[in-house]
């Protein structure tokens, strides 16, 4: 099958664009219509706005998707697809619930297990990450001009990004191998953007996500040069899965994590 990934990726930060919107509107209103779905994670209108504005836009490129908010679809079916869209309409919904503006919107373009690009859009904060394997990293501000995702060129590890919110034991005993290191925090798939931006050099994660978590990152990521590898294995994170629970992962520059994979 022959796509196109310049197009795709316009399509994408549409996409993403048209569901901020939506998800801003309902940021701004009075009544989030929070409910809580079996594992106890909050739901609102705004994830399902961002849903329907995202399909609405991604149904013009005939490839089939996949959504936290979508309908479930048998990997008897989907293990088939070629190409397809992996979607989290919006991440850190906790976030959203709270006011902290640190919640994304998340679309990224799976072929063969692995994202070929990503998107990654932060509506309060106006960032827009994008990336694919042809044209690289890109993050633009606001209005401005956008600028070139690239690896730093001295590897040194000053700052690690972590959930405040998820701190295993793991992360602790992870923590304590760079004592010198600044710790940060930020919501949702945007830690993984602090890395990209060498805001932050390592975030490991030993704690549940989801595919549609991590796949729009991880393609941002991959394209400025970066990695996301499993923890203790060193192998990258794999998409479309029978079981779509990530194991545990470290994203960084591979060579500053060889030890501890």
């Amino acid at each position: 099958m022959q796509i196109n990934l310049k197009e795709l990726t316009s399509t994408a930060v549409k996409a993403s664009k048209a569901a901020g919107d939506e998800i801003m509107r309902i940021y701004h209103s009075a009544d989030f219509g929070v409910e809580y779905k079996k594992d106890d994670s909050p739901l609102t209108k705004a994830d399902k706005a961002g849903h329907d504005a995202i399909i609405d836009i991604l149904k013009e490129t005939g490839l089939p998707v996949l959504s936290e908010e979508g309908n479930d679809i048998p990997y008897e079916t989907r293990k088939e697809w070629d190409y397809f869209w992996m979607v989290d309409p919006l991440d850190g919904t906790k976030e959203f619930i709270k006011k902290s503006g640190e919640f994304t919107v998340n679309i990224a373009l799976i072929h063969k297990g692995s994202p070929v690009l990503g998107v990654v859009y932060a509506p309060v904060l106006e960032w827009m990450y994008w990336g694919n394997a042809l044209e690289g990293a890109w993050k633009q501000e606001k209005e401005e001009t956008p600028f070139q995702l690239t690896p730093p060129e001295k590897e040194e590890v000053k700052t690690l990004v972590v959930s405040l919110s998820h701190q295993s034991p793991e992360t602790k005993a992870f923590m304590e191998k760079y004592p010198g290191a600044e710790i940060i925090s930020m919501g949702s798939s945007l830690k993984f953007m602090l890395v990209a931006e060498d805001k932050a050099q390592i975030y490991p994660r030993f704690a549940p996500t989801m595919e549609w978590d991590t796949a729009a990152a991880h393609g941002v990521v991959l394209a400025m040069g970066g990695q996301v590898l499993q923890a203790k294995k060193g192998v990258p994170l794999v998409y479309n899965k029978e079981d779509l629970l990530n194991p545990w992962f470290i994203v960084s520059i591979q060579s500053l994590v060889a030890d501890d994979l």
